[in-house]
């Protein structure tokens, strides 16, 4: 028992100040955890828009995204208020993919060509092509976030390729722009319907580039080699 100024205080134990008349201090808000089917219905909207992206081109209606994802137009606006949003998100799930498809083959094959020549193949299957049509317009390419997992690609993609080229598989005279850029324009595809179908030639010419790259070389390029510091430049 406590007595101040004559006023008389029971303190019991165990007792908030709230309890004792005090103010609680307020508990720390939290955001809530999205729900397992948000998320699925997110991930399905990523994915069928990277499916029109490629078939049709970036330009391709929202209405048919949502459409081919299973949702309604509500949910995708819910997700990505705009274009610019969703596009982003696509570009950022090609590149980690495509990022994780060169660590896969840097761990699973002891050739260092081979792991190159894996990582070409799986990277034509991730459509990586299709990207250099979404970073135009009102895309922002230099956000942090995807900055990051281009510079997480290009250093996977750089281990490949110095791996090969210490082996004495590699050909010395190209690199690894050279290999972005031959990547890049041999899985863009050509959106409209006269060219369904045109993928199945893909992996056949990745091969005949990927032949090129191999030592001996056959041929003296024209030009330079194409570095990541050119790919950069605007």
């Amino acid at each position: 028992m406590e007595t101040t100024a004559g006023t008389t205080r029971t303190a019991v134990k165990g007792t908030t100040p709230a309890a004792a008349g005090g103010t609680a201090p307020a508990a720390p808000c939290r955001a809530p955890r999205p729900r397992a089917d948000a998320l699925r219905n997110r991930e399905r909207i990523i994915a069928a828009a990277r499916e029109l992206f490629v078939e049709f081109g970036p330009d391709v209606a929202l209405d048919d995204v949502a459409r081919r994802a299973g949702v309604g137009n509500a949910t995708l606006y819910r997700n990505f208020p705009d274009r610019a949003a969703l596009t982003h998100e696509v570009v950022l799930a090609v590149t980690s993919r495509t990022t994780l498809r060169a660590e896969e083959a840097a761990a699973a094959e002891s050739d260092p060509f081979a792991a190159l020549s894996r990582f070409v193949h799986a990277a034509a299957d991730e459509r990586i092509g299709a990207l250099c049509p979404m970073l135009s317009g009102v895309f922002d390419r230099d956000h942090p976030e995807l900055l990051a997992e281009r510079r997480r690609l290009e250093k996977a993609v750089e281990g490949l390729v110095a791996r090969a080229m210490s082996a004495g598989r590699l050909r010395t005279d190209i690199a690894v722009g050279d290999v972005l850029v031959a990547l890049s324009q041999l899985t863009r595809p050509l959106p409209g319907i006269a060219c369904q179908g045109i993928d199945r030639f893909t992996h056949r010419h990745l091969q005949l580039f990927l032949d090129g790259l191999e030592t001996p070389a056959r041929s003296v390029l024209p030009g330079s080699a194409a570095t990541l510091e050119d790919l950069r430049r605007p």
